[in-house]
């Protein structure tokens, strides 16, 4: 049987322009409208507004004078004068000015401590033929699901002798599992062409892990730095268990005693009866001076973040 073909619809057919419909595209892949970019420009003015303004407050507060605050029955919102005796008071060398100082120095050896402690166990860890490697891996993820708890961690700490000294305010905290292991799969990227050429020419761990793993790793570690850095820093309760001599108390111990509990340092307390300046301006500055250090190193460190987080979480 042959088919019958109309040779003219035919031709009419080949004739008709035909076009290739594209499937539908996700709605997120959509090209937004005017609207919904302006809606979400709302949104965002609005997180910013409500991050912002209550920091315009403090640090406008800590820059006002007592009859300001005063005229304002509280916390100032449009500055009327700039006034730096708040700071002088609190930096003349009192115990604002050394709990400032204790901070900047725990800051600073903690952080290279644990940063010292943290590369060498992670370079370890990702080395597959090390010694012992699976069965020290287990057991940091085990502290990470079950804590001694704090009394067990006092009572070591006191065995130890490390109660009223600095180094109450390092060890107990010194290593962060999560950090370590973030630095084992970052490391773990690297290329094994790398490594093992490297051991062909002769170089040991120790050469490998300067020359090769360091200067690739500069991200993550510039990332884990400053996690480290910020938690000590921010750090209190270690202080507020370890340590009974006030003497010895870091910034943010201090500003919790002038805002939480309203005790004044001997010096800004007798300016503050006297009514040479205001205890408000007093707590606003301290709040800015604990802020200030990572509100300054932050931005510095903010291009390595995405790729320090993402480049370590890839590979575990």
């Amino acid at each position: 049987m042959t088919a019958v073909i109309d040779k003219a619809a035919f031709d009419e057919a080949a004739r008709e322009p035909r076009f290739w419909e594209a499937p539908p595209r996700p709605v997120w892949e959509e090209d937004p409208s005017k609207a919904g970019v302006a809606a979400k420009g709302v949104v965002l003015a609005g997180a910013c507004l409500a991050v912002l303004f209550p920091l315009w407050i403090v640090i406008v507060t800590s820059l006002s004078s007592k009859q300001t605050i005063n005229a304002a029955g509280g916390l100032v919102v449009i500055p009327k004068g700039v006034t730096f005796v708040a700071y002088q008071e609190l930096l003349s060398g009192g115990q604002v000015t050394r709990a400032a100082i204790v901070s900047v120095c725990v800051t600073l050896v903690g952080t290279v401590f644990s940063m010292t402690v943290s590369v060498l166990a992670a370079y370890g860890l990702s080395r597959s033929g090390s010694l012992g490697h699976r069965w020290l891996l287990m057991t940091l993820l085990a502290t990470m699901f079950f804590g001694a708890g704090l009394i067990p961690t006092y009572l070591l700490v006191q065995s130890l002798g490390l109660t009223d000294s600095y180094l109450a305010l390092i060890l107990p905290s010194a290593v962060s599992v999560f950090n370590i292991l973030v630095l084992r799969a970052f490391f773990m990227n690297i290329s094994p062409e790398l490594v093992d050429s490297a051991r062909i020419d002769g170089a040991g761990d120790w050469r490998i892990l300067r020359q090769i793993v360091l200067p690739l790793s500069r991200a993550v570690i510039a990332v884990i730095t400053l996690f480290y850095a910020v938690g000590y820093w921010s750090a209190w309760f270690n202080a507020s268990i370890y340590l009974s001599d006030q003497s010895m108390m870091p910034l943010q111990n201090v500003m919790i005693q002038l805002v939480q509990k309203q005790e004044a340092p001997v010096g800004v307390s007798q300016a503050i009866k006297t009514g040479q300046i205001s205890a408000l301006a007093i707590q606003m500055a301290v709040m800015v001076m604990a802020l200030l250090p990572v509100a300054v190193i932050s931005p510095f460190v903010q291009k390595h973040f995405k790729k320090g987080m993402l480049t370590g979480a890839v590979k575990g």
